[in-house]
This record gives structure tokens, C-alpha cells and sequence, in this order.
């Protein structure tokens, strides 16, 4: 018996599978049904990616860094890349102020 009500649970499941790929086959006709994140992550993206952002992260709130690179990894490199002269190089390269750069170099010092 047991058996059988896990394979029902499986049709039940499937079923509602069915009726979502209909409801994304309007969104993808029609991008105004989606959420406004979402939307906007269909128009730039594709619906795939936003349905996959959606089924990793709903429900949750994110943050973007503004840094796109791990600080800290970069950080390393520029110490590693600096050679004394190049300070301006590091920071145009890297998208950090000089100050910051001098910085980082000094607390490496320090270290």
C-alpha cells in the first residue's frame, strides 16, 4: 500500500510540474505576468536564467556587492603585483583609489 501512495505523491507532483510550464509558456509571451526582478532578469537574460535564479533564491533577499572580484583575493595580488613603482598601474588596474592601494601595501608591511 505504502508503495502505491509514493507513486501517487510523485503524480501529484508531476502534475503541478505540467501546469507550471504552462504558466511559463505565457510569461515567456507575455514578460509583464512576471515579477518585477524577474522580469527584468528575462528581458536581459533569458527566461531560463531567471527561472533558475528564482528556484535558487526565492524567498530570499540579496545583496550584490558592488565589487564584482573577492576584495581580499585582489588585495593579495596587489601586494604580490607590486614592484615599488607602480602604484597607479595596480589602481587603474585593479579599480581601487591609489590611497587604497598605498594601503594596502602599508597594513601588508605592517603584517
Amino acid at each position: 500500500m505504502d508503495k502505491h501512495k509514493n507513486f501517487e505523491i510523485i503524480l501529484t507532483n508531476s502534475n503541478l510540474l505540467k501546469y507550471g510550464n504552462e504558466v511559463i509558456r505565457m510569461a515567456e509571451k507575455e514578460t509583464e505576468l512576471l515579477n518585477t526582478v524577474y522580469k527584468e532578469i528575462a528581458d536581459n537574460l533569458g527566461m531560463d536564467t531567471a527561472m533558475d535564479i528564482y528556484k535558487m533564491f526565492k524567498g530570499q533577499q540579496i545583496t550584490f556587492p558592488m565589487r564584482f572580484l573577492n576584495p581580499a583575493r585582489i588585495q593579495r595580488i596587489i601586494i604580490q603585483e607590486y614592484d615599488g613603482t607602480n602604484i597607479k598601474a595596480l589602481a587603474i588596474k585593479y579599480n581601487y583609489s591609489e590611497k587604497t592601494v598605498r594601503r594596502i601595501i602599508r597594513d601588508s608591511v605592517e603584517d
